[in-house]
């Protein structure tokens, strides 16, 4: 699948395909979990996922950008930006020449 876009659909195909769940079964357990890992993010949780990577909000801080066309200084308001680290195990799958 490389180069392409795994959708919502695709997982719940998956989900179906794997599990043996209906498709509409398999399709509302992907939105739970989809919808609880948004829900914690949202409540500034930290959503680990093990041998995959984990998601954070963190908090940016107000700062002095540029407008690059014309100059002028514009505010940058302060704001929640989300963060994904992959986990060791993601990363040596993705380049698995590198490392142990």
């Amino acid at each position: 699948m490389s180069g392409s876009t795994i959708t919502r659909a695709d997982l719940s195909e998956a989900v179906y395909e794997e599990v043996g769940l209906s498709r509409n079964e398999s399709a509302e357990l992907v939105e739970a979990v989809l919808d609880e890992i948004s829900d914690a993010l949202v409540d500034g949780d930290t959503v680990k996922i093990s041998s995959f990577g984990s998601f954070s909000v963190r908090q940016k801080g107000e700062r002095v950008g540029r407008n690059p066309k014309t100059g002028e200084e514009v505010p940058i308001l302060p704001r929640r930006v989300l963060v994904f680290r992959a986990s060791h195990v993601l990363k040596h799958k993705i380049n698995p020449a590198e490392g142990g």
